[in-house]
């Protein structure tokens, strides 16, 4: 753990950036943590309306809201998203709302319910963290994003527009050795945010990452 300085309070954050405790939260953090996130103009009005969003959310629920719940609830595309937080919603939004992935994420949309059916074991034995990624990639196989998808309650299975995701996440991640960001992701593979909230209703990184067999470290 590190901590945060030249600000008028200290701030414990992971090595990552991340606040350590959601509750330490103000706006000196976002404004000061901005351009470590590529925002060097400052934060407007439309970054403070997203921003405020996610607190609220995380503070109504004590979890993150899912990319395409944010969006949809402050009317931005994916472009818009971009233009804003250039980093992307997890290491761009959440990192200035003072929370992240590892703090749980909120869904509008998915019903739990299909989630008490127990999936199918899978054909062999997957290393994986306590969140259920998986943290060897090069374990990683079609099995395994089709076993979490039963796990995750996706009725419908893998569509090919689910594995062209999937698919495009492991090639730039074998190329370049990094995830892309959501943004990047949708303008990648022509989806708008809703259109690929409703591929992976449990959200990117819980949902279109995890079934890639990669995570965010």
């Amino acid at each position: 753990m590190t901590s945060v300085t030249g600000m008028r309070k200290g701030y414990e954050v992971d090595a990552r950036g991340f606040l350590v405790r959601p509750e330490d939260w103000d706006e000196e953090f976002a404004e000061r943590t901005a351009p470590e996130v590529g925002i060097t103009t400052g934060l407007t009005g439309e970054h403070w309306s997203v921003i405020r969003f996610v607190r609220e959310t995380y503070a109504r629920h004590q979890q993150v809201p899912l990319v395409h719940v944010t969006c949809i609830n402050n009317g931005l595309k994916a472009r818009d998203l971009k233009r804003l937080f250039p980093a992307g919603y997890h290491r761009g939004v959440c990192r200035l709302a003072g929370v992240s992935y590892r703090t749980g994420f909120y869904s509008y949309w998915v019903d739990r319910e299909r989630l008490a059916a127990e999936p199918a074991p899978p054909a062999k034995e997957y290393r994986v963290d306590v969140f259920g990624f998986l943290v060897d990639p090069a374990q990683w196989d079609e099995s395994f994003a089709v076993h979490k998808a039963r796990e995750l309650g996706m009725p419908h299975g893998l569509t090919p527009g689910h594995w062209r995701v999937i698919r495009y996440l492991r090639e730039v991640y074998a190329r370049t050795g990094e995830l892309p960001n959501v943004t990047t992701t949708c303008e990648a593979n022509g989806l708008e945010i809703e259109a690929l909230g409703r591929l992976f209703p449990d959200g990117y990184h819980r949902g279109a990452v995890k079934l890639a067999g990669l995570r965010f470290v």
